[in-house]
């Protein structure tokens, strides 16, 4: 049987890419060629995000250049799946009717029945990576169970449901065996792992049992929810050589007001105790963290007490976020009372306030001895990272070396200067 040549666009969290990455394991067991580009390939498969307005507004984009591709000939077929497709599939089906069909979040079986093909089992965990090999994130829930009133999730992926320890440690042993040496663990809500299953929370359990797998060197741990924190997690974190002493954790906002408008559950007082409790019981952790500007009502008082707390606590790495309406939350129904004017501004004062942090944090680490692993050239620069540096999200280091270098080994250097965000290390 004929066999369409296929290429994958995949927008954005890990979370979709881990999809991305399994909806590719099964179309190469069902012996699908894959396009590198898509000017190549008769289908284009395209993995949307709906989750910002700024995602939205990218997804529709990469569809609008699909339906281009097609018009001209080079497209056989558009297939559009993920999170904007299962939120809005059939306001989409309307708006776009080049697109040949529609389909949600981890559809792999009906994709591939769409496709004449079918479904195997056995690869369910045997990814095609789409990052380096030598890491690679590991899903461990889909959905998430609170109800932030900013946040459309829920309504996309559903309740949270965990993935059982044991296909968890097969799929870890599968990409160890290919190769992987450090875990991204992500989910919506990652302290909230086994909960559904066991009962009680398993995070610190799962984190041991995965640095048992033999090859895994390093993990690191994603969206972990402020509220209702597991302690014990903390001693894990400290005690497993394995485990990166690296935490993200997603805190919104620090001001009462602005907490209980957005429904997170947790109290600005409460926050600041675990940022303490993280700090007192690794003192040499990292944390990353997001933060959303001009949430409706944020009046200057709330936002100086967010400015003051990102002064006072200068956590490592911080992503800030200007607020945009979701449709169907308790939120998107609010008026939009922070004109975009403040929203960017606010904005801008924020992100000034963590470069000069940033900028402080490296200054303090020059001459300091570090384990890096090396990601590769760009630029003819060689690109590295501390346990301190997640990819795409954190601030990266360049690497000084007058050896030859192995992408995906681990090497011992010593930071020498600071570039921008980035700092520089010699290897030693």
């Amino acid at each position: 049987m004929y066999k369409h040549k296929i290429h994958l666009t995949t927008l954005g969290c890990a979370k979709n890419l881990v999809d991305s990455e399994k909806l590719l394991g099964q179309l190469q067991a069902n012996n699908f060629e894959i396009a590198k580009n898509i000017k190549d390939a008769e289908v284009e498969i395209i993995n949307t995000c709906g989750f910002i307005l700024d995602a939205k507004k990218e997804s529709i984009g990469e569809i609008m250049n699909a339906i281009e591709l097609k018009e001209n000939g080079t497209l056989k077929k558009v297939i559009v799946v993920g999170c904007l497709s299962q939120r809005y599939k059939e306001e989409l089906k309307e708006e776009l009717p080049e697109v040949d069909v529609f389909f949600g979040t981890e559809a792999y079986s009906d994709i591939l029945n769409y496709l004449n093909a079918s479904y195997q089992s056995d690869y369910l965990y045997r990814r095609s990576k789409l990052t380096e090999k030598h890491y690679s994130y590991l899903k461990i829930s889909e959905g998430c169970d609170h109800k932030c009133s900013f946040c459309a999730i829920p309504l996309i992926r559903g309740k949270h449901v965990s993935v059982p320890i044991e296909k968890l440690i097969d799929e870890v042993k599968f990409l160890a065996s290919n190769g992987t040496k450090e875990l991204l663990v992500v989910a919506q809500d990652s302290t909230y792992y086994g909960y559904d299953l066991y009962k009680k929370r398993k995070i610190d359990y799962l984190l041991n049992k995965l640095s048992e797998v033999e090859g895994i060197e390093w993990i690191k741990l994603f969206y972990a929810y402020p509220t209702n924190f597991p302690k014990e997690l903390l001693t894990t974190i400290r005690d497993n050589q394995k485990i990166n002493k690296y935490f993200d954790i997603p805190l919104q906002h620090i001001s009462d007001n602005m907490l209980k408008a957005m429904n997170r559950g947790i109290t600005s007082q409460q926050i600041q105790d675990l940022i303490d409790l993280i700090r007192n019981t690794i003192p040499e952790v990292t944390i990353r963290s997001t933060f959303i500007v001009g949430f409706p009502g944020e009046t200057e008082e709330d936002f100086e007490q967010l400015y003051n707390f990102i002064e006072k606590y200068r956590l490592d790495n911080v992503g800030f976020f200007k607020y945009s309406h979701e449709e169907g939350t308790k939120a998107g129904k609010k008026i939009d009372s922070v004109d975009e004017e403040t929203k960017f501004e606010r904005y801008l004062s924020l992100m000034e306030l963590q470069r000069e942090i940033i900028e402080e944090k490296n200054k303090s680490k020059l001459g300091k001895k570090v384990k890096i692993i090396y990601d590769g050239k760009i630029d003819n620069e060689r690109l590295g990272r501390t346990e301190w540096q997640a990819p795409e999200v954190d601030p990266l280091t360049v690497i000084e070396t007058d050896k030859r270098i192995i992408k995906g080994k681990f090497y011992d250097a010593e930071i020498v200067g600071v570039q921008d965000y980035d700092i520089v290390a010699r290897i030693i």
